[in-house]
């Protein structure tokens, strides 16, 4: 069995790491170098950053801030936020991001995925959806969380894949900075029916959250923000938790038996 990741995100805005509820209300959460720097000595097994605000202003990614991250950094790097083409893919390669994730733009124009998948490798493209579950279903949201779409989730994960995405993020919502745990159902739903690996965010905030959906929601990666930002949760203990539970996670840490 693959080992199961733990992911750190940076929500970035305006250059500060910012995080909220429900996509709503931001606060700010320290300097992103900084968290960088932590993370690293932590064993996260990637980092994701994403300019959240970047799509909305109808602006490009920071890429000053992702060069700057990139070289403090040595653990695979996903960068997000105001991507439209195909060379703002190759800026951020080139200014040191590993893989990058795409959302309203693949959306909005699907070819753009097999476009970047021929040129740059699906294994370095990332399809982030952001869901909402109401009427009794899960819908795709585009802009940061702002606009709904008539799209079921599942529907646009198994299309983003086929049209060459190699990774899903899923974000859900409803369960964004709760601490009430992922959204076991859809991303159990959409592993299932994927080839690709899926990373679960929203909605951590204690450790057996970390189980139950890389476990019961068989989630390939399973991503936070606030509880890693603050310290409410580190990253050795959950590993470690995890171990116990016979949840292969990767460690450098000697006193951690991995099976």
């Amino acid at each position: 069995m693959l080992a199961k990741r733990i992911i750190p995100c940076l929500d970035i805005k305006n250059g500060r790491t910012v995080k909220g509820v429900n996509f709503k209300h931001l606060q700010d959460a320290g300097d992103p170098i900084e968290l960088v720097c932590w993370y690293t000595e932590q064993e996260a097994d990637e980092l994701i950053f994403l300019d959240i605000t970047a799509t909305n202003e109808k602006r490009k990614t920071l890429i000053n801030l992702v060069k700057d991250i990139s070289r403090h950094i040595n653990i695979p790097f996903t960068v997000g936020g105001g991507i439209k083409e195909e060379k703002d893919v190759e800026h951020l390669l080139n200014a040191g991001a590993d893989k990058i994730s795409i959302n309203t733009a693949a959306f909005k124009k699907p070819n753009l995925l097999e476009d970047l998948s021929k040129r740059f490798g699906s294994q370095c493209i990332v399809l982030a959806i952001d869901t909402k579950y109401e009427k009794n279903e899960w819908w795709v949201y585009l802009n940061g969380g702002r606009i709904p779409t008539y799209i079921k989730t599942l529907d646009w994960a198994k299309e983003g894949i086929n049209r060459g995405a190699g990774e899903i993020l899923l974000t859900s919502m409803n369960h964004d900075g709760t601490k009430n745990g992922f959204a076991l159902d859809i991303t159990k739903k959409i592993s299932e029916n994927i080839s690709t690996p899926v990373i679960a965010s929203g909605g951590a905030g204690k450790l057996e959250d970390f189980y139950k959906i890389l476990k019961k929601g068989k989630a390939d990666a399973a991503l936070a923000a606030s509880i890693f930002h603050y310290k409410e949760i580190e990253i050795p203990r959950l590993k470690l938790y995890l171990n116990k539970l016979h949840i292969p996670v990767r460690t450098q840490n000697t006193n951690i038996n991995i099976k």
